[in-house]
């Protein structure tokens, strides 16, 4: 069985994440939450988000070098997977969505 709490991270927490977070928090047997790494994300990453994630979904390189300059040692046995979504998408774009159960939904089924 794959992961069944999954983080996902963008810049500012106002349309990649958000985004994912409502597409996949319909699934069953998932538990989704999401923030931002920017420090003025609409929600700002926490340790406890960290600590309770089992994979965390960043959506571009630039976030995951980001999130191991910061939080190293909270990722220490955690799985980052990094979508390559860049920032070019609006909130619940049809396009948007489509990458993201392309790109993610065989992971997480």
């Amino acid at each position: 069985m794959g992961p069944r709490r999954v983080l996902f991270l963008c810049s500012r927490n106002r349309l990649r994440s958000p985004t994912a977070e409502q597409v996949f928090g319909t699934w069953p047997n998932l538990e989704v939450d999401s923030a931002g790494l920017a420090d003025d994300a609409e929600t700002a990453l926490t340790a406890e988000q960290l600590d309770w994630a089992e994979l965390i979904v960043v959506m571009e390189a630039s976030h995951r070098r980001r999130l191991q300059a910061r939080h190293r040692v909270r990722l220490k046995g955690k799985r980052v997977v990094c979508l390559d979504i860049p920032d070019d998408y609006t909130f619940m774009q049809p396009e948007l969505v489509a990458l993201l159960l392309k790109k993610l939904g065989p992971l997480l089924r």
